[in-house]
């Protein structure tokens, strides 16, 4: 019976450390991902404010201005709706009025997002393929055909 009882406490404690270690991946796991947005899916949706999110679209001609600080604030769109960015940092040498980006960052009231990093797209061709799909969604996309050259597929560089 002693033996029984130790063969029990074992199987036990593998389980509750197995369950332990389920718990804190799945912890780790929730913590990394981000969520990609549109800025139509920002106004409808509203993320939390501690949220870190991404949003995708284009930036809106005319939109980006300096601050006297040296924060830059600038709109991206989808067409449909807006979300407007604050950054404070060096943008990417490919960052351009009408281009592609997505920002990554938490929302600090409705509509205004403070990004901790912008992405700018890498050549004139490419898309990243969220963005693409929801500028489609959208009716805005202006990439070639229906965008596979343009959603980034192999050998369209």
């Amino acid at each position: 019976m002693r033996h029984r009882n130790r063969r029990l406490a074992t199987i036990a404690a593998a389980g509750i450390v197995l369950a332990a270690a389920v718990g804190l991946g799945l912890t780790a796991m929730r913590s990394a991902i981000v969520y990609f947005y549109s800025p139509s899916e920002v106004m409808a949706e509203h993320p939390a404010f501690d949220e870190r999110v991404r949003v995708g679209g284009l930036v809106e001609t005319g939109s980006v201005d300096e601050d006297s600080d040296g924060t830059i604030r600038f709109v991206v769109t989808d067409g449909a709706a807006n979300v407007t960015v604050r950054y404070a940092g060096i943008l990417p040498d490919l960052f351009r009025e009408g281009q592609g980006v997505i920002v990554q960052g938490r929302f600090v009231e409705h509509g205004l997002l403070s990004a901790e990093t912008v992405l700018a797209k890498h050549d004139e061709t490419y898309m990243p393929p969220e963005v693409a799909e929801a500028l489609r969604e959208a009716g805005v996309w202006q990439g070639e055909g229906e965008g596979e050259a343009a959603a980034g597929e192999p050998g369209t560089d």
